[in-house]
Protein backbone atom coordinates (compact mmCIF):
# COMPACT_ATOMS: atom_id res chain seq x y z
CA UNK A 1 0.00 0.00 0.00
CA UNK A 2 1.73 3.47 -1.02
CA UNK A 3 1.80 6.00 1.83
CA UNK A 4 -0.49 8.54 2.65
CA UNK A 5 1.23 11.57 3.15
CA UNK A 6 -0.65 15.16 4.73
CA UNK A 7 1.49 18.11 3.40
CA UNK A 8 0.77 21.53 4.87
CA UNK A 9 2.52 24.92 4.33
CA UNK A 10 1.52 27.96 5.61
CA UNK A 11 2.17 31.25 4.34
CA UNK A 12 0.93 35.03 5.88
CA UNK A 13 -3.02 34.99 4.40
CA UNK A 14 -3.45 31.55 3.27
CA UNK A 15 -3.37 27.67 4.00
CA UNK A 16 -2.14 25.15 1.54
CA UNK A 17 -2.94 21.53 2.03
CA UNK A 18 -1.76 18.20 0.31
CA UNK A 19 -2.49 15.21 -0.09
CA UNK A 20 0.00 12.30 -1.43
CA UNK A 21 0.35 8.89 -1.81
CA UNK A 22 4.18 8.59 -2.06
CA UNK A 23 4.51 11.15 -4.97
CA UNK A 24 1.27 11.27 -6.29
CA UNK A 25 -1.39 13.89 -6.04
CA UNK A 26 -4.88 13.34 -4.75
CA UNK A 27 -5.22 16.79 -3.85
CA UNK A 28 -4.56 20.15 -3.36
CA UNK A 29 -5.97 23.35 -2.14
CA UNK A 30 -4.85 26.58 -0.84
CA UNK A 31 -7.37 28.12 2.12
CA UNK A 32 -7.44 31.87 2.04
CA UNK A 33 -7.57 34.12 5.24
CA UNK A 34 -9.21 37.48 5.56
CA UNK A 35 -7.63 40.07 7.08
CA UNK A 36 -10.66 39.75 8.87
CA UNK A 37 -9.90 36.43 10.33
CA UNK A 38 -6.70 37.04 11.35
CA UNK A 39 -6.58 40.45 12.82
CA UNK A 40 -7.91 39.09 15.64
CA UNK A 41 -5.08 37.48 16.81
CA UNK A 42 -2.06 38.73 19.23
CA UNK A 43 1.01 36.76 16.64
CA UNK A 44 1.38 34.14 14.47
CA UNK A 45 1.53 31.51 17.64
CA UNK A 46 -1.93 32.34 18.14
CA UNK A 47 -3.31 31.39 15.28
CA UNK A 48 -2.06 27.78 15.66
CA UNK A 49 -5.84 26.25 16.83
CA UNK A 50 -7.83 28.32 14.51
CA UNK A 51 -5.57 27.15 11.14
CA UNK A 52 -5.76 23.56 12.79
CA UNK A 53 -9.32 23.18 12.51
CA UNK A 54 -9.66 24.54 9.53
CA UNK A 55 -6.91 21.77 8.02
CA UNK A 56 -9.15 19.09 9.85
CA UNK A 57 -12.34 20.05 8.91
CA UNK A 58 -11.14 19.99 5.27
CA UNK A 59 -9.85 16.60 5.66
CA UNK A 60 -13.37 15.75 7.31
CA UNK A 61 -15.41 17.18 4.27
CA UNK A 62 -12.79 15.52 1.46
CA UNK A 63 -13.80 11.87 3.93
CA UNK A 64 -10.31 11.78 4.58
CA UNK A 65 -9.47 10.49 8.61
CA UNK A 66 -6.44 10.65 10.15
CA UNK A 67 -6.15 7.56 11.43
CA UNK A 68 -5.50 6.69 7.53
CA UNK A 69 -1.99 8.67 7.42
CA UNK A 70 1.09 7.54 6.99
CA UNK A 71 3.11 10.51 7.80
CA UNK A 72 2.52 14.53 7.74
CA UNK A 73 5.31 16.81 5.86
CA UNK A 74 5.45 20.69 6.87
CA UNK A 75 7.17 23.47 5.68
CA UNK A 76 10.29 24.66 7.56
CA UNK A 77 11.07 28.07 8.69
CA UNK A 78 13.45 29.98 10.46
CA UNK A 79 14.91 27.40 12.42
CA UNK A 80 19.42 27.46 13.30
CA UNK A 81 21.91 26.84 10.30
CA UNK A 82 20.89 23.37 8.88
CA UNK A 83 22.21 20.69 5.94
CA UNK A 84 19.69 19.53 3.59
CA UNK A 85 17.34 17.09 4.01
CA UNK A 86 14.27 15.95 6.06
CA UNK A 87 14.24 16.18 9.27
CA UNK A 88 11.83 14.85 12.28
CA UNK A 89 10.23 17.06 13.81
CA UNK A 90 10.87 16.99 17.98
CA UNK A 91 10.37 19.18 20.60
CA UNK A 92 13.33 21.18 20.39
CA UNK A 93 12.74 22.02 16.48
CA UNK A 94 9.00 23.25 17.70
CA UNK A 95 10.46 25.62 20.63
CA UNK A 96 12.69 27.10 18.01
CA UNK A 97 10.12 27.91 16.08
CA UNK A 98 7.92 29.02 18.81
CA UNK A 99 10.46 30.99 20.39
CA UNK A 100 11.49 32.14 17.01
CA UNK A 101 15.35 33.37 17.85
CA UNK A 102 16.50 33.76 14.74
CA UNK A 103 12.41 35.58 13.25
CA UNK A 104 9.09 34.78 12.82
CA UNK A 105 7.88 33.66 9.62
CA UNK A 106 4.23 31.89 8.85
CA UNK A 107 5.55 28.62 8.11
CA UNK A 108 6.67 27.97 11.96
CA UNK A 109 3.42 27.01 12.01
CA UNK A 110 3.03 24.02 9.55
CA UNK A 111 5.33 22.05 11.92
CA UNK A 112 3.02 23.33 15.05
CA UNK A 113 0.06 21.83 13.34
CA UNK A 114 1.45 19.02 12.13
CA UNK A 115 3.38 17.58 15.06
CA UNK A 116 -0.05 18.09 16.91
CA UNK A 117 -2.22 16.19 14.27
CA UNK A 118 0.73 13.65 13.69
CA UNK A 119 0.77 13.00 17.70
CA UNK A 120 -2.84 11.95 17.57
CA UNK A 121 -2.40 9.48 15.60
CA UNK A 122 0.97 8.34 16.52
CA UNK A 123 2.68 8.86 13.17
CA UNK A 124 5.94 10.83 12.34
CA UNK A 125 6.17 14.51 11.58
CA UNK A 126 8.68 15.83 9.07
CA UNK A 127 9.91 19.04 7.99
CA UNK A 128 11.83 19.25 4.49
CA UNK A 129 15.15 21.62 3.39
CA UNK A 130 13.78 24.23 5.71
CA UNK A 131 14.53 28.21 4.77
CA UNK A 132 17.68 28.05 6.42
CA UNK A 133 19.63 25.18 4.97
CA UNK A 134 23.11 26.20 5.05
CA UNK A 135 25.84 24.67 3.18
CA UNK A 136 28.20 27.03 2.54
CA UNK A 137 31.76 26.82 2.01
CA UNK A 138 34.21 27.97 4.63
CA UNK A 139 35.21 31.27 2.49
CA UNK A 140 31.80 31.99 1.82
CA UNK A 141 30.99 32.23 5.56
CA UNK A 142 33.59 35.58 5.63
CA UNK A 143 31.12 38.55 5.62
CA UNK A 144 34.16 41.55 5.59
CA UNK A 145 34.52 42.26 9.25
CA UNK A 146 34.77 39.65 11.74
CA UNK A 147 32.06 40.79 14.06
CA UNK A 148 29.45 39.55 11.03
CA UNK A 149 29.10 36.36 8.92
CA UNK A 150 27.32 35.45 5.93
CA UNK A 151 24.26 32.89 6.50
CA UNK A 152 21.66 31.62 3.98
CA UNK A 153 17.92 32.00 4.01
CA UNK A 154 16.74 30.78 1.15
CA UNK A 155 14.24 29.65 -0.66
CA UNK A 156 15.92 26.16 -0.97
CA UNK A 157 12.66 23.80 -0.54
CA UNK A 158 12.11 25.46 -4.23
CA UNK A 159 15.64 25.59 -5.02
CA UNK A 160 16.42 22.38 -4.02
CA UNK A 161 13.29 20.25 -5.59
CA UNK A 162 14.11 22.16 -9.21
CA UNK A 163 17.72 21.31 -9.13
CA UNK A 164 16.59 17.55 -8.46
CA UNK A 165 13.99 17.56 -11.16
CA UNK A 166 16.25 18.58 -13.69
CA UNK A 167 18.75 16.22 -13.06
CA UNK A 168 16.51 13.46 -12.92
CA UNK A 169 14.71 14.89 -15.72
CA UNK A 170 18.05 14.85 -18.00
CA UNK A 171 19.39 11.27 -16.25
CA UNK A 172 22.31 13.19 -14.88
CA UNK A 173 23.04 12.38 -11.20
CA UNK A 174 22.60 15.70 -8.73
CA UNK A 175 25.22 14.69 -6.53
CA UNK A 176 27.87 15.17 -9.59
CA UNK A 177 27.28 18.66 -11.25
CA UNK A 178 27.11 22.28 -10.44
CA UNK A 179 24.05 23.79 -11.15
CA UNK A 180 22.92 27.84 -10.39
CA UNK A 181 19.08 28.10 -9.73
CA UNK A 182 17.41 31.48 -9.63
CA UNK A 183 13.95 31.50 -7.82
CA UNK A 184 12.11 34.78 -9.16
CA UNK A 185 9.50 35.19 -6.53
CA UNK A 186 8.80 38.34 -3.79
CA UNK A 187 12.19 37.73 -2.85
CA UNK A 188 15.06 36.24 -5.39
CA UNK A 189 17.50 33.80 -4.38
CA UNK A 190 20.15 32.55 -6.08
CA UNK A 191 21.95 29.64 -5.51
CA UNK A 192 24.91 27.34 -6.95
CA UNK A 193 24.71 23.30 -6.21
CA UNK A 194 27.73 21.21 -6.19
CA UNK A 195 28.21 17.84 -5.96
CA UNK A 196 24.74 17.62 -3.81
CA UNK A 197 25.40 20.44 -2.00
CA UNK A 198 23.76 24.33 -1.81
CA UNK A 199 27.71 25.95 -1.81
CA UNK A 200 26.80 29.79 -1.53
CA UNK A 201 23.78 31.72 -1.94
CA UNK A 202 22.64 34.50 -2.56
CA UNK A 203 20.32 35.86 0.91
CA UNK A 204 16.98 37.59 -0.75
CA UNK A 205 16.80 39.35 2.93
CA UNK A 206 19.92 40.98 2.66
CA UNK A 207 21.86 40.68 -0.29
CA UNK A 208 21.94 40.56 -3.52
CA UNK A 209 19.21 41.93 -6.35
CA UNK A 210 15.96 43.72 -5.04
CA UNK A 211 12.96 42.46 -5.74
CA UNK A 212 9.40 43.08 -5.40
CA UNK A 213 9.80 44.69 -1.80
CA UNK A 214 12.68 43.58 -1.06
CA UNK A 215 15.60 45.69 -1.07
CA UNK A 216 18.67 43.38 -1.36
CA UNK A 217 22.18 44.39 -0.66
CA UNK A 218 22.39 48.33 0.11
CA UNK A 219 25.42 51.05 0.17
CA UNK A 220 26.27 50.12 3.85
CA UNK A 221 27.45 53.70 4.92
CA UNK A 222 24.75 55.50 3.42
CA UNK A 223 22.54 53.02 5.41
CA UNK A 224 24.27 53.81 8.57
CA UNK A 225 23.77 57.44 8.22
CA UNK A 226 19.87 57.34 7.51
CA UNK A 227 19.61 55.39 10.31
CA UNK A 228 21.28 57.23 12.88
CA UNK A 229 20.03 60.41 11.22
CA UNK A 230 16.56 59.37 11.72
CA UNK A 231 16.72 57.87 14.76
CA UNK A 232 15.02 54.36 13.56
CA UNK A 233 14.02 51.57 15.22
CA UNK A 234 15.60 48.05 14.46
CA UNK A 235 12.07 46.87 13.18
CA UNK A 236 11.00 50.32 11.46
CA UNK A 237 14.19 49.91 9.45
CA UNK A 238 13.46 46.46 8.79
CA UNK A 239 10.00 46.87 7.60
CA UNK A 240 11.41 49.07 5.34
CA UNK A 241 13.65 47.71 3.14
CA UNK A 242 11.91 43.49 3.87
CA UNK A 243 8.37 44.59 2.75
CA UNK A 244 8.32 48.00 1.49
CA UNK A 245 11.66 47.70 -0.56
CA UNK A 246 12.72 46.81 -3.81
CA UNK A 247 10.35 47.53 -6.82
CA UNK A 248 7.66 48.75 -4.51
CA UNK A 249 9.66 51.18 -3.11
CA UNK A 250 9.85 52.63 -7.09
CA UNK A 251 6.66 51.56 -8.04
CA UNK A 252 4.25 51.54 -5.08
CA UNK A 253 2.72 47.69 -6.77
CA UNK A 254 3.58 44.32 -5.53
CA UNK A 255 1.53 43.32 -8.54
CA UNK A 256 4.23 42.25 -11.44
CA UNK A 257 1.53 41.34 -13.67
CA UNK A 258 0.54 45.39 -13.27
CA UNK A 259 4.27 46.40 -13.53
CA UNK A 260 4.57 43.91 -16.98
CA UNK A 261 2.00 45.80 -18.13
CA UNK A 262 3.16 49.39 -17.43
CA UNK A 263 6.61 48.01 -18.84
CA UNK A 264 4.94 47.06 -22.18
CA UNK A 265 2.77 50.00 -22.43
CA UNK A 266 6.58 52.14 -22.41
CA UNK A 267 6.46 53.93 -18.79
CA UNK A 268 9.72 55.08 -18.39
CA UNK A 269 10.30 54.80 -14.81
CA UNK A 270 9.06 51.16 -14.73
CA UNK A 271 11.37 50.31 -17.90
CA UNK A 272 14.29 51.72 -15.70
CA UNK A 273 13.78 50.00 -12.25
CA UNK A 274 12.33 46.62 -14.43
CA UNK A 275 15.87 46.59 -16.29
CA UNK A 276 17.79 47.50 -13.56
CA UNK A 277 16.72 44.60 -11.13
CA UNK A 278 16.87 42.17 -14.12
CA UNK A 279 20.44 43.41 -14.65
CA UNK A 280 21.31 43.17 -10.31
CA UNK A 281 19.74 39.60 -10.98
CA UNK A 282 22.39 38.61 -13.85
CA UNK A 283 25.07 40.31 -12.02
CA UNK A 284 24.92 38.08 -8.96
CA UNK A 285 24.34 34.82 -11.50
CA UNK A 286 27.63 35.61 -13.20
CA UNK A 287 29.43 36.31 -9.37
CA UNK A 288 27.99 32.96 -8.29
CA UNK A 289 29.52 31.12 -11.56
CA UNK A 290 32.75 32.25 -10.36
CA UNK A 291 32.41 30.08 -7.50
CA UNK A 292 32.81 27.03 -9.53
CA UNK A 293 35.33 28.59 -11.80
CA UNK A 294 32.55 29.16 -14.74
CA UNK A 295 32.03 25.29 -14.87
CA UNK A 296 28.45 25.03 -14.60
CA UNK A 297 26.70 22.54 -16.47
CA UNK A 298 23.08 24.59 -16.34
CA UNK A 299 21.28 27.40 -15.18
CA UNK A 300 18.03 27.09 -14.07
CA UNK A 301 14.92 29.69 -13.50
CA UNK A 302 12.06 29.20 -11.29
CA UNK A 303 9.57 30.99 -9.49
CA UNK A 304 6.45 32.64 -9.74
CA UNK A 305 8.12 36.12 -11.66
CA UNK A 306 9.39 32.73 -13.84
CA UNK A 307 6.01 33.13 -15.43
CA UNK A 308 7.04 36.64 -17.17
CA UNK A 309 8.84 35.94 -20.23
CA UNK A 310 9.35 39.23 -21.07
CA UNK A 311 11.17 40.01 -17.83
CA UNK A 312 13.29 36.20 -18.13
CA UNK A 313 14.55 37.43 -20.99
CA UNK A 314 16.00 40.46 -19.74
CA UNK A 315 18.33 37.76 -17.65
CA UNK A 316 18.41 35.19 -20.34
CA UNK A 317 20.57 37.54 -22.69
CA UNK A 318 23.12 38.67 -20.24
CA UNK A 319 23.66 35.17 -19.05
CA UNK A 320 23.12 32.65 -21.95
CA UNK A 321 26.76 32.78 -22.21
CA UNK A 322 27.49 30.93 -18.58
CA UNK A 323 25.29 27.83 -19.70
CA UNK A 324 22.12 26.02 -20.70
CA UNK A 325 19.38 27.89 -19.41
CA UNK A 326 16.19 25.62 -18.24
CA UNK A 327 12.99 27.56 -17.36
CA UNK A 328 10.41 26.18 -14.85
CA UNK A 329 8.09 28.64 -13.81
CA UNK A 330 6.02 28.70 -10.56
CA UNK A 331 6.77 26.93 -7.49
CA UNK A 332 5.21 23.78 -6.44
CA UNK A 333 6.48 23.75 -2.45
CA UNK A 334 3.51 20.98 -1.86
CA UNK A 335 5.17 18.57 -4.44
CA UNK A 336 9.22 19.03 -2.83
CA UNK A 337 7.38 18.15 0.40
CA UNK A 338 5.51 14.94 -0.66
CA UNK A 339 9.08 13.75 -2.00
CA UNK A 340 11.36 14.44 0.65
CA UNK A 341 9.03 12.52 3.06
CA UNK A 342 8.06 9.58 0.36
CA UNK A 343 12.11 9.11 0.12
CA UNK A 344 12.42 8.86 4.24
CA UNK A 345 9.58 6.62 4.32
CA UNK A 346 10.50 4.09 1.48
CA UNK A 347 14.09 4.37 2.96
CA UNK A 348 16.06 5.98 -0.14
CA UNK A 349 17.39 8.35 2.18
CA UNK A 350 17.71 8.65 6.30
CA UNK A 351 15.39 11.41 8.47
CA UNK A 352 17.78 13.78 9.95
CA UNK A 353 17.52 14.59 13.63
CA UNK A 354 17.34 18.28 14.78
Amino acid sequence: MNNLILIINTGNTSTKIGLYEDTKPILVESIKHSDVELYRFDNTNSQKNFREKIILDFLKRKGIETKDLSAVAARGGLLRPLESGTYIVNKKMLNDLIQAPWGYHASHLSAQIGYSIAQSVEIPCYIVDPISVDELEPAGRYSGHKLFKRAMYTHALNLKAVAKKYSKENNLNYNKITLIVIHLGTGVSISIHKNGRMIDAIDPKEEGSFSIDRSGGLPILQIAKYIIENKMEYQTFEKMVFGSGGLYSYLNTKDFMKVESMYKKGDRETINVVNAMAYQIAKEVGALSTVAKGDVHAIIITGGMAHAKFFVDLITERIGFIATIKLYPGEDEIRALAEGVSRVLNKEESPKIY
